[in-house]
């Protein structure tokens, strides 16, 4: 019995309505496995890759369905996907991200396995990502990058692509978020509908991927790689959707949001350092090849140090933002510090600055305001006003905070 159905999920402009090829008594019954397809003009591919995905869950005995979602297409792909047994859902909003989140908060499912209708990932290799998730894991991540025991037939992966890309952004991924992914680009995974849930994914793009593996390590999400083999893209009335340079920076930008220990903190800690240094070296006017180090010297690491501190800043700031926002866990540590912690502290470097000015002050004015020695009073006044300056940023930034940290209402019943 075919019918058509509307969906209602409070927050999601993704999903809207449904076209279903399944018996209504069936509808009641949550299948453990929904495998989604984004979709956008893919009547190549589509069909081989939905008969694929209900053959492997026939003979492996799981419970499943095939949720196509439809991103716009003006060709009969919805119609073949139908004929091979799937369901489609029409996602108005466009993107690959946003086609993804539509099917999945229409699926059914239990486990949840995405992963592209081009006929480039084999869906009969579903049933190594559902033992995977069988055992405990929240994400399956397939690898086709043989550091991972994956395979790239000839053809399948542009040049760029394979020995550039892919490596060098899951290198970052280990890097950055520590988390154990050697394809971090791969389309083809495996999840659970609880952890989509609980990661609150909200991009839209191409990213929407990375996205995921970002924000299941820092949840501590439980995670395993499967190795799958990658095949040439089966379409042939156009190329793929993804480009390499656009998509590459959207994903570099993501891991730079996602982490502002790497965009914000240490970069704000080296500038301080070498600030420091220079300070060191200034103050007690060091000769290095002959050459010394002066009042100039201080001013420019007075510099490094502001701009470092005021990156230390932003760094707490988009912590609490992103934490409050629910985009990655709150930090404990932070919570403990309070509006009242930063302003005393900026407070304490004001008045320290200002006490350095005011022993300046003091000497010009027993010189009776003259003339006065600045290589030694500017070793003094410029230490003074940079204490003030970061006392200053400090306790604006703090009562930002508590703006940050005001907690929302409840709506109104």
């Amino acid at each position: 019995m075919q019918g058509r159905w509307s969906l209602s999920h409070a927050g999601n402009p993704f999903a809207t309505s449904i076209d279903s090829t399944e018996d209504d008594n069936d509808m009641s019954e949550s299948p453990e496995l929904s495998v989604v397809m984004p979709c956008l003009n893919e009547a190549d591919t589509v069909g081989i890759c939905v008969e694929k995905a209900v053959r492997a869950m026939r003979e492996h005995g799981i419970q499943g369905e095939v949720v196509l979602a439809d991103n716009g297409s003006s060709d009969n792909s919805k119609e073949i996907a139908i004929s091979q047994g799937a369901r489609t859902v029409d996602v108005p909003e466009p993107g690959y991200g946003a086609a993804l989140m539509g099917g999945i908060e229409a699926s059914r499912g239990k486990y949840i396995i995405m992963g592209d209708c081009d006929d480039s990932y084999d869906f009969l290799e579903i049933p190594a990502f559902v033992d995977q998730l069988r055992k405990g894991s929240d994400l399956v991540q397939g690898c086709r990058l043989p550091r991972g025991g994956g395979k790239v037939l000839p053809g399948a992966m542009p040049f760029l692509h394979r020995w550039f890309g892919n490596p060098a952004l899951s290198w970052l991924v280990r890097l950055m978020f520590r988390i154990p992914i050697h394809d971090v680009y791969c389309g083809m995974r495996g999840f659970t509908k609880d952890m989509y849930t609980r990661l609150d994914l909200r991009s839209p793009g191409m990213e929407f991927a990375t996205e995921m593996i970002i924000k299941s390590g820092l949840h501590k999400c439980k995670m395993a790689q499967v190795p799958i083999t990658l095949h040439p893209d089966g379409r042939q009335e156009h190329g793929p959707h993804l480009r390499t340079f656009r998509d590459g920076w959207r994903t570099l930008r993501l891991f730079l949001v996602f982490s502002p220990k790497w965009t914000f903190f240490r970069p704000g800690l080296l500038l301080i350092l070498v600030g420091l240094l220079g300070y060191a070296l200034a103050l007690p006017q060091i000769r290095i090849f002959n050459a010394a180090l002066d009042v100039h010297t201080l001013l420019v690491a007075s510099l490094a140090v502001l701009l470092g501190w005021q990156c230390i800043l932003l760094a707490t700031l988009a912590q609490i933002f992103a934490g409050r926002e629910g985009m990655m866990p709150v930090l404990p540590k932070l919570e403990k510090i309070t509006v009242e912690h930063g302003i005393g502290f900026g407070l304490i470097m004001s008045f320290t600055g200002l006490a350095l000015i005011t022993s300046v002050i003091y000497t010009w004015w027993q010189t009776d305001f003259g003339k006065l020695d600045y290589p030694e009073t500017m070793r003094l006044v410029v230490p003074g006003v940079t204490l003030v300056s970061i006392g200053f940023q400090t306790a604006m930034a703090s009562l930002l905070a508590g703006v940050l940290r005001m907690q929302r209402r409840p709506p109104r019943t």
